[in-house]
């Protein structure tokens, strides 16, 4: 049988494989950190909060706001898209997706799952059944929808008037943004067993980069979705189906003629953009995105390890380990400070420079799971069940 996108509901670096058992007893269990003890060095002041249907709930999936022109655009998996004023959180719009079966009017959940993107005049979101939305950013109205090749979990990337979606079977598909015609698909390929979640494109130059569950970076044109080069920057290798796993789920960061992108159980590695040869790596694997500011890249490891590197060759600047298996978000940086959130609804601020503690504060009970986003002066993040958190420093 065929094992595709299995993921452990569990603490080994926030991805999960489900209907199995990572650690045969208690002794072999990985253990949360305790919460450590921070001496707040300031308050972050919640400007607002809106509740945006169930959120996602104990579904693994990165439903994540967006910010464009003013409003902040937000998904529950049960279909419900608001659009709220980004400096009061009122309501600006909110429609539901959902559709009505024929049978008695009964309705089943879109599942959504992939997004929200905000762009060129639209907000799009993607579904685990296989269908990406595309909704007037004025008004919410459906704009159209297209079935696309598999499951839609990674976040819907606009660029030169396409929509890039990468599916869970390893496909890149490019939609065209007005009507969402499919305009080509391209194949990365899939391994027998891989984690739940895939990376979205970036984009430069003509070029979609995107990496891949066979530990594969490709970059793919964008005018055909011919491949131009591919770069194994993960080799799958060890006893069991796990320690072989080698996907690139997080999303890769262009910057100049570089190609930044990082695997789990594989590496963290700089490609030159034109050749997708490597000119550095280092061996920190982990499934978040990853966060670039100035010359440093800052990154939370597949055991909840937050370290710093520098652009320049990859040196190891600083790193925080008082938050392993804590569940982390991806990271931010937002006014000089780097900020995750765990599973038990914890906010963590660190010096970008040094990587101490400088705040702390319980935000929400059901816990994050999507990494916080910095829109303007603002810093915003959605929980679990689906209420979405304004901060400002």
């Amino acid at each position: 049988m065929t094992l595709r996108k299995l993921f452990c509901v569990g603490l080994l670096s926030a991805t999960m494989l489900s209907g199995c058992s990572l650690f045969s007893g208690d002794d072999d269990a990985v253990k949360m950190s305790p919460l450590p003890k921070v001496d707040n060095q300031f308050s972050p002041k919640k400007v607002w909060s809106t509740s945006v249907g169930s959120g996602v709930g104990e579904y693994y999936s990165h439903l994540r706001p967006s910010w464009k022109d003013g409003r902040i655009y937000a998904a529950a998996r049960n279909g419900i898209v608001k659009a709220v004023d980004a400096d009061s959180g009122s309501q600006v719009w909110k429609v539901d997706v959902t559709e009505k079966s024929s049978f008695f009017s009964s309705s089943e959940s879109p599942m959504l799952s992939g997004g929200v993107t905000a762009a060129d005049g639209k907000v799009f979101v993607g579904s685990e059944k296989a269908v990406v939305y595309a909704l007037n950013a004025e008004d919410g109205a459906l704009a159209w929808k297209t079935t696309v090749a598999g499951e839609a979990i990674s976040r819907p990337i606009v660029s030169d008037g396409q929509v890039l979606i990468h599916t869970s079977n390893g496909m890149l598909q490019s939609l065209n943004a007005t009507d969402g015609a499919i305009r080509w698909t391209a194949n990365l390929g899939m391994p027998l067993l891989s984690l739940r979640g895939e990376s979205a494109p970036a984009t430069a130059h003509g070029a979609a980069i995107v990496g891949g569950d066979t530990g594969r970076v490709s970059a793919v044109m964008m005018n055909s979705g011919m491949l131009i080069w591919q770069q194994a920057i993960a080799q799958p290798s060890g006893a069991t189906e796990i320690d072989r796993l080698a996907d690139v789920d997080s999303t890769p960061v262009i910057m100049g003629n570089m190609v930044f992108a990082q695997s789990y159980n594989g590496s963290f590695v700089a490609l030159d953009l034109r050749s997708g040869q490597i000119i550095w790596k280092r061996d920190i694997g982990s499934v978040n995105d990853f966060f670039i500011e100035g010359d440093k890249v800052f990154l939370v490891d597949q055991s909840d390890r937050v370290t710093a590197l520098s652009l320049n060759g990859g040196t190891i600047l600083w790193t925080q380990n008082d938050l392993l298996h804590r569940g982390l978000t991806a990271p931010v940086v937002f006014n000089g400070y780097v900020v995750v959130a765990d599973s038990e609804g914890y906010m963590h601020w660190m010096d970008s420079a040094s990587g101490q503690f400088v705040a702390q504060h319980k935000v929400d009970g059901d816990g994050f799971l999507s990494s916080p986003i910095v829109a303007g002066d603002r810093l915003v993040i959605q929980a679990r069940g689906g209420d979405v958190y304004s901060f400002t420093r």
